[in-house]
Formats: C-alpha cells, sequence, structure tokens
C-alpha cells in the first residue's frame, strides 16, 4: 500500500510526499525546510526514512526549501541535468541523482518515469512513482500544455496529482498585467480547469481511483470553480474517483493509493521513448 502526502501546493510552494512501506520519497520542495518538516508532522509523516527529493524543475515555488531540507536530511536531490545546473550554487555539497528527461530512475523502492513538459524552465518533467507491484502516482502540474509525453506517462495511473491553475474567465478579467496573462495561457505556461478537465477525461479509466488539482492560482481560481470542471469530467467518463483539492495553506493527507494497473510493457516505453526525446536529452 502507498499512501500520498500533499504538504501544499499553489503559486506560493509545492511539496508532496509518496510513502511506501518504510520509504518516502519527497516531491519538489517550495516551503522552507522547517515549514515543510512542520507540515509533515502536523500529517503524521516521518522525513526519518527519505530516500531522496526530487525536483520537477528550478522554479522557487518548487526548489525553494531544498538546499536546507536535503542537508537537513542527508539526502540526494534528483532532478534533470538542466534543474541541477540552475540550483547547484545554492546546493553545496548535496549529492545528484540525475533524472533522464524522459526514461526511467529507481531511487530506493521507487522507480521513477519522467516526460518534459513545455513548461518556461530550464527541462521541467511531470513524473509517475510506483513501487513494484504497488500502485502509481502521476504528479503533473506547471505543465503549459499536455504534450504526447506527458500524456502517455499519465496513462493507466493509480492516482493523479495534475495542476488546475486558473479559470480562464477569471484570469482574462484579473488585474494582471497583460504579458502575465499571456505567458500563464501559453504553452510555457499553466493548464487551465478547462484543459485539466479535458485531460483527466483522456486519462479516465477503471482503475484510476484518486484525483487530487493542485497548484491552484490565489487570485485566478477557486476551489468551487477548479472542482466542478474536473468533477463534470469524471461524471462523463463514469467513473467513480476519489476528487480532492489541494490547498497552499493546509496540508493534506494520508490518502491511501489502491493498486488496481499493471506496468506498461517495456517496449511500449522504449517505443514511446524514441519517438518523444528532444533533441540532446539522450
Amino acid at each position: 500500500m502507498s499512501v500520498l502526502y500533499v504538504l501544499g501546493s499553489g503559486s506560493a510552494g509545492n511539496a508532496l510526499a509518496v510513502h511506501h512501506a518504510g520509504a518516502t520519497l519527497l516531491i519538489d520542495a517550495g516551503f522552507s525546510a522547517r515549514e515543510i518538516l512542520r507540515r509533515a508532522a502536523t500529517v503524521g509523516l516521518s522525513l526519518g526514512d527519505v530516500a531522496g527529493l526530487l525536483l520537477t524543475h528550478e522554479h522557487g515555488d518548487h526548489t525553494s526549501g531544498a538546499p536546507q531540507l536535503a542537508k537537513d536530511l542527508g539526502v540526494a536531490v534528483v532532478a534533470t541535468t538542466g534543474t541541477w545546473h540552475r540550483l547547484r550554487d545554492r546546493m553545496g555539497a548535496t549529492r545528484h541523482l540525475p533524472l533522464p528527461v524522459l526514461g526511467r530512475l529507481t531511487v530506493g523502492p521507487f522507480t521513477i518515469e519522467s516526460a518534459p513538459t513545455s513548461h518556461d524552465a530550464a527541462e521541467p518533467v511531470a513524473v509517475a512513482v510506483s513501487v513494484t507491484g504497488g500502485p502509481r502516482v502521476g504528479i503533473a502540474y506547471d505543465l503549459g500544455r499536455p504534450t504526447a509525453a506527458v500524456r502517455y506517462l499519465l496513462t493507466g495511473l493509480d492516482a493523479l496529482v495534475l495542476e488546475a491553475n486558473h479559470d480562464e474567465v477569471m484570469l482574462r478579467t484579473s488585474s494582471y498585467p497583460a504579458a502575465v496573462r499571456h505567458r500563464i495561457l501559453g504553452s510555457g505556461g499553466h493548464l487551465s480547469n478547462r484543459a485539466a478537465a479535458d485531460l483527466v477525461s483522456e486519462l479516465a479509466h477503471p482503475g484510476l481511483g484518486l484525483v487530487v488539482l493542485a497548484h491552484l492560482s490565489e487570485r485566478c481560481n477557486t476551489e468551487r470553480e477548479a472542482r466542478t470542471a474536473v468533477a463534470a469530467a469524471l461524471e462523463a467518463a463514469e467513473l467513480a474517483c476519489e476528487l480532492r483539492v489541494a490547498r497552499q495553506d493546509v496540508p493534506m493527507g494520508p490518502l491511501l493509493i489502491r493498486s488496481a494497473c499493471r506496468d506498461r510493457p517495456e517496449s511500449e516505453w522504449n517505443r514511446a521513448s524514441a519517438m518523444e526525446a528532444p533533441p540532446g536529452s539522450g
């Protein structure tokens, strides 16, 4: 049995954890190390058994606490080479485990699959985390748009943490400058509620038991708007799936992830990797 914790998610900070059989994989550290430790304690998550700290990209709302947290816990940082190059001057003696832009990496008992996103960062990725014979959970935020590689990565999941950043009407009528609105709406920005619902419709299958909506904008979205959009997609797919909305200020968990899916054949992953790998990523 695997357990998901969302220690917080939004424009001001993101941090998650997957726990399985005495081991924990942290995903992003967008709060201070002290705050992450406090939030973990609040939901009963021990961080004495962390296998690694996985960073999806270098932006501060995903990495601000990473240098101190990795030092405090004595763990390696798992990140793509591009992400690490942007962060390494802050990381001191922290060990780096290179994560392929598109491929697999084993860290402790966890298998991490990765696929590039179109977000405006150095080498950002969406990831799927699993253990042998156990469930598979996808984490996909700061997407920009769901590329073919990302959509393939997220097929056959037992649980999905998915960005639902903004309501398009709220964003277009917001006080943000035009350049900021254009960035958020563009292919290097963030996924809207409508786009998240469309992606959930595509990914829906009987084994998908949990969807957590994440990275909501405080100014251009509400929990109600995000939930309504994605709940309609799940209802249309006739999928009995638990739907939760992550908050910026309050940690969530433990959320049990039930395993109903099997891994895809290795040949299929290799074929997808060959088709989707960006130039120079091998």
